[in-house]
């Protein structure tokens, strides 16, 4: 069976004829006289009152743009990280560290707080004064974005 060779099992129903005598004759059910018993659509549409309800926004750059940001601490690097590996926002991925936000790989800044013993190399990562003090400290090298 088809989409065309589809028909409804009951009849279509009657479109209710106004103004021709019978019940609703005469006046249709519109009230006499005034603006909204006349033929046609004389009221303002709806759609201008909708749009005049929108604040005023001036213009669309203007909103602000929503960053996608991830937060690693210190101590989690140390966990994680064997002696000597980079730390990338990618390997903090794959290490499962952080996730990926609406299907993209955040921003990462690495904060300061725990301990680290081991050397690491930070590519492409903010990071925090103190946690890169830290990092230096040990003899770790960090490599801004």
């Amino acid at each position: 069976m088809q989409l065309h060779q589809l028909k409804p099992t009951h009849k279509q129903k009657k479109k209710k004829r106004i103004g021709r005598g019978g019940k609703k004759g005469n006046y249709c059910g519109r009230g006499i006289k005034g603006q909204k018993a006349r033929a046609g659509r004389k009221l303002p549409p709806l759609t201008k009152e909708i749009i005049k309800k929108y604040p005023k926004l001036r213009g669309y750059d203007l909103k602000k743009k929503e960053r996608l940001r991830a937060w690693v601490n210190i101590g989690d690097l140390e966990k994680h990280f064997k002696e000597g590996e980079k730390v990338t926002p990618k390997s903090l991925i794959k290490k499962r560290i952080i996730r990926k936000i609406k299907g993209r790989i955040p921003e990462v800044k690495i904060l300061g707080r725990g301990e680290l013993k081991k050397k690491l190399e930070i590519i492409g990562c903010q990071i925090s004064k103190k946690a890169k003090e830290k990092v230096e400290k040990v003899g770790g090298k960090v490599v801004s974005c």
